[in-house]
């Protein structure tokens, strides 16, 4: 796993708690699923970079 590659994935995933920490202090319910995509995404991203990192290794 590129540490490009890792730095995306826990970027999304710190954007997203951020998103969603700001979505439930503003009663933003919109906001708040943004949020937790975004976490979603950036898990998947992780997840599927050390699936490629066991493979190769």
């Amino acid at each position: 796993m590129g540490i490009d590659d890792k730095f995306d994935a826990k970027a999304d995933e710190l954007k997203g708690k951020a998103k969603e920490t700001a979505g439930r202090a503003t009663d933003d319910p919109d906001l708040e699923a943004e949020g937790r995509g975004e976490q979603v995404k950036g898990n998947l991203k992780q997840a599927a970079e050390k699936v490629k990192d066991a493979f190769k290794g």
